[in-house]
């Protein structure tokens, strides 16, 4: 017959090697769940263009049940995703946003836009975090549009820089700009949300119509 002693040491264990499992499943859960997420609406993202729930572009794989998840190494152009996988952020299962036409073959819908005038640019966010800026490129007059962006496609200048000094935006976010002149026909603007304090940032492709 087992002791007292022997039953109360057991007991400790099991009760220790079950609340290390419980700890590990909690901050598995909130590590996971910590991260910020958005994607532009304004103008319309490839991945929004994606998503399950009001979508128009049907077959994108993984990112049409998480659209906001576009997150990738920040510090862009100097750093951040790979040259083809900048749409995606460098995620494999996101490659859909990467490629110049939509599943079906057909080319990507854009958003009408005027050169040179204002803009009102819109970002929804799923989770909100400390954020630095927010910047907006768009490719090169005579860019390539039949593979996947690269740097060499894009001005690496942006042309509207936001600060945001480290704040939090509201889960629907906006602010006003100048597009960039001397623009027609089909491009791309690349926004990148800058987060303050983790070392990624979040980018959306969005194609345009000048």
């Amino acid at each position: 017959m087992r002791t007292a002693k022997a039953r109360l040491s057991r007991t400790t264990k099991v009760y220790a090697a079950a609340l290390g499992l419980a700890t590990a499943g909690t901050f598995a859960l909130s590590t996971g769940g910590a991260t910020a997420h958005g994607y532009t609406d304004q103008p319309l993202s490839r991945q929004k263009m994606c998503a399950a729930n009001g979508g128009t572009v049907p077959n994108c794989g993984d990112i049409q049940w998480e659209p906001q998840s576009v997150e990738g190494p920040k510090g862009f152009p100097a750093a951040g995703p790979a040259d083809g996988r900048i749409c995606s952020g460098n995620h494999t299962n996101f490659g859909q946003l990467d490629q110049p036409r939509t599943p079906s073959g057909a080319a990507w819908p854009t958003t009408r836009v005027a050169s040179g005038q204002n803009y009102t640019f819109r970002w929804q966010f799923t989770a909100s975090h400390a954020t630095t800026d927010f910047k907006y490129f768009v490719t090169k007059n005579g860019w390539n549009q039949n593979h996947a962006l690269t740097r060499a496609d894009l001005e690496t200048t942006p042309f509207l820089t936001v600060p945001y000094n480290g704040q939090r935006p509201p889960f629907t976010f906006s602010h006003t700009g100048s597009l960039p002149t001397g623009k027609s026909g089909h491009h791309i603007i690349l926004g990148v949300w800058t987060i303050a304090d983790t070392a990624n940032a979040f980018y959306a492709c969005s194609d345009v119509t000048f």
